[in-house]
């Protein structure tokens, strides 16, 4: 299943109640919500393109990743996170627990709560 995002979109290839797999595309530019999950345990592949992620609330307590295709890298519950592609877009694979609706967000460009 597809679903549009401000962002880009995604692709909802696989979902039960044990798992959940999705394919990001962030367009040029973009940027996710600053978020956290309560319970959502994920892991993030990147497949082509350049993924900034953030991680921490704000500056100067932030880090910045770099990831490049082939990187990936976990993301437990309660970690603060922010998926940005700064240049040509990135596709990333998510794998994660089924709670789909977890999302607390804290900051985002696109007004939404």
């Amino acid at each position: 299943m597809r679903v549009e995002k401000p962002w880009g979109h995604e692709i909802r290839w696989a979902l039960n109640d044990k798992y959940l797999g999705k394919i990001l595309r962030i367009e040029p530019g973009q940027k996710l919500s600053r978020q956290y999950h309560e319970q959502k345990d994920e892991t993030i592949y990147v497949l082509e393109g350049v993924l900034v992620l953030e991680l921490g609330r704000k500056a100067p307590d932030q880090i910045k990743i770099v990831m490049h295709p082939g990187t990936y890298r976990r993301i437990q519950p309660g970690t603060i996170h922010r998926f940005a592609a700064p240049s040509d877009g990135c596709t990333l694979i998510e794998v994660s627990t089924p709670e789909i609706d977890d999302v607390i967000r804290l900051e985002d460009m696109y007004g939404r709560a």
